[in-house]
């Protein structure tokens, strides 16, 4: 079974609370390694946090405190605040009729409890389970043991000239001192951007930047989304993981056709054509 230490995650965090004052590890190692057979990166942590300046991202409805599987409380649905100034009316819109059905009874989408792919940047809100890296001169893999779910990230190469949308986009990547630079473009619309159903257009795109910090026993990532249909500015997160030190184990997430509460259908994706 996995070794999950939340109080030591929890100091970690607290020593660490804002990206500003993390401090970088791999300063005399000209290409960051992530990647381990022996080792992968945890976060307990389903959010997508803020910076301290710039728009911050979605959170609750003041009017429907939100309570998760750890608060020690009754948890609440997760009734997303549709006046954040980040926000489209496009946007808006879309988080209404979504926070009206779960206001209804109806389990709000959870990438996770649907056994679905999270896409860029979803995929980094997933908890409990670690990705583990493999890097090469011409890749960087990112594979998550949930459902053993990889994508792909292509070194110094550039953007195809017109990349149909998939789940995680079109990645490549380069890097510059101790950081991975990632940048995705063509990312499916079917993913939300986070756990509070934040949605996103085509245009969206992404960059990301990845670190070794806290002596290396930490990876720290901060993501910075443009789309001009779905928010008003640039709007830049981060998420932080700790090093978990055992090797990828077996986890199959889906089982059935139903989701996860059992209210609607959530059927293993299946593809009408072979990709070759």
């Amino acid at each position: 079974m996995m070794r999950l230490s939340v109080r030591a995650f929890l100091v970690a965090g607290a020593v660490c609370a804002a990206v500003s004052i993390c401090t970088a590890y791999a300063a005399d190692h000209p290409i960051p390694d992530f990647s381990s057979p022996d080792y992968g990166w945890l976060t307990v942590d389903d959010e997508l946090k803020p910076m301290t300046t710039g728009p911050r991202p979605v959170r609750n409805d003041p009017r429907h405190p939100y309570y998760g599987n750890q608060s020690g409380t009754q948890p609440t649905f997760r009734i997303s605040d549709t006046e954040n100034p980040v926000l489209t009316e496009w946007s808006r819109e879309i988080m209404r009729k979504s926070n009206a059905e779960a206001l209804e009874g109806k389990y709000p989408y959870s990438f996770q409890s649907r056994c679905m792919p999270g896409g860029v940047p979803g995929q980094l809100a997933g908890v409990f389970e670690p990705v583990y890296f493999a890097q090469s001169d011409k890749e960087v893999l990112m594979m998550w043991q949930r459902d053993h779910v990889v994508r792909h990230i292509y070194v110094n190469v550039p953007h195809s000239e017109n990349p149909r949308p998939s789940w995680y986009g079109e990645s490549v990547g380069h890097y510059e001192g101790d950081t991975l630079i990632v940048d995705t473009i063509a990312i499916s619309t079917r993913a939300p951007i986070d756990n509070w159903r934040t949605p996103h257009s085509e245009k969206l795109h992404v960059i990301e930047r990845y670190r070794l910090v806290n002596g290396g026993y930490g990876l720290q990532g901060i993501v910075t989304l443009e789309d001009p249909v779905a928010f008003t500015a640039p709007l830049t997160v981060y998420q932080q993981w700790r090093r978990e030190d055992y090797p990828m184990l077996e986890s199959i997430c889906s089982e059935g056709v139903n989701s996860y509460y059992g209210n609607d259908d959530a059927s293993v994706p299946i593809a009408d054509k072979p990709d070759f």
